[in-house]
């Protein structure tokens, strides 16, 4: 392996830097000497408006990858999630650390369950899709918009700017505040966002020893899994506006994918399940991703 220092690029958040230390502990079973490099992002400094209307996810991620096009990193760190579901050119994301609880959770100021919330509650989520999907559950509650990391999420929820809020069940638990949690969703209840729990690792195509590198420390299952949902999202064409949940899973020698998308204005849900041997991870992704693409007939985009 490569005698030099290897330099890994993170977004400088509590959370992004605790995924960056995880990738570091795994990179050092096979490279004697890794660095870890803070690197701020567009995300990371616009934190009140919805990302579809900034930009997208890459804003999570181009900066990072600008450093790793132009050699002053070696390999990036990213929550897949926050990833675009098309490979950056010049660049390869082929490695996954093992993944993270994908689940939801709600934490609310009086510690009830969705349920148990008052009408026209105000529950702040990120994303559209969270949206829909909560209001397949309660309809009657006040669905508004909540940008920042966890710990401000967490602080305008205290303020009593909220009453309750939908986070991943990964951040949460990384970030050992696990006691805040009400209610944790099952992934039949809300179907995860492509990626979630995924800590992914970038690096520049050319690269042969971090690719060599990088192969002995995927998780190959997730990998697997990834794969398929990733596929999946890029059928789609999907982005920030699209509304869309998939989770894979293996079950003995096939994989399992779990898909759901919902028009733009989040009234018609378009949901389908399917398996396939576990070789065929890309191609079980493609075909769940054409079928939906067919019955909603393009209603998810703008």
């Amino acid at each position: 392996m490569k005698s030099k220092k290897i330099i890994i690029g993170s977004r400088g958040s509590k959370l992004a830097l605790i995924y960056a230390e995880r990738a570091k502990a795994k990179i050092l079973e096979f490279c004697p000497e890794v660095e870890i490099k803070k690197i701020t992002t567009t995300g990371d400094i616009n934190q009140k408006d919805r990302l579809s209307e900034i930009g997208g996810k890459g804003l999570f991620s181009k900066q990072i990858e600008n450093e790793l096009l132009s050699e002053k990193i070696d390999i990036a760190v990213h929550a897949l999630k926050d990833m675009p579901s098309n490979e950056t050119e010049g660049l390869l994301t082929n490695c996954f650390l093992k993944r993270n609880d994908p689940r939801e959770v709600l934490i609310s100021n009086s510690n009830n369950l969705i349920k148990d919330l008052k009408p026209n509650s105000i529950v702040g989520t990120s994303s559209f899709r969270r949206e829909f999907q909560l209001k397949k559950i309660r309809n009657d509650l006040n669905y508004k918009l909540i940008r920042g990391n966890v710990d401000t999420r967490i602080k305008k929820l205290n303020e009593k700017l909220y009453d309750a809020i939908i986070l991943s069940y990964a951040g949460i638990h990384s970030l050992k505040l696990d006691k805040n949690i009400s209610q944790i969703f099952s992934t039949k209840e809300i179907i995860p966002s492509v990626g979630q729990g995924v800590v992914a690792l970038q690096c520049r195509k050319n690269d042969t020893e971090i690719i060599k590198l990088l192969n002995n420390v995927n998780h190959k299952s997730t990998n697997i899994c990834i794969t398929a949902e990733r596929q999946f999202l890029k059928v789609l064409e999907g982005d920030c506006e699209t509304a869309v949940g998939a989770i894979a899973n293996l079950q003995n020698e096939n994989i399992n994918l779990e898909a759901e998308l919902f028009s733009i204005d989040g009234k018609q849900r378009f949901y389908h399940k399917a398996s396939k041997n576990i070789n065929l991870s890309l191609e079980l992704g493609e075909e769940v991703g054409e079928i939906l693409k067919k019955e909603s007939n393009n209603l998810y985009k703008r």
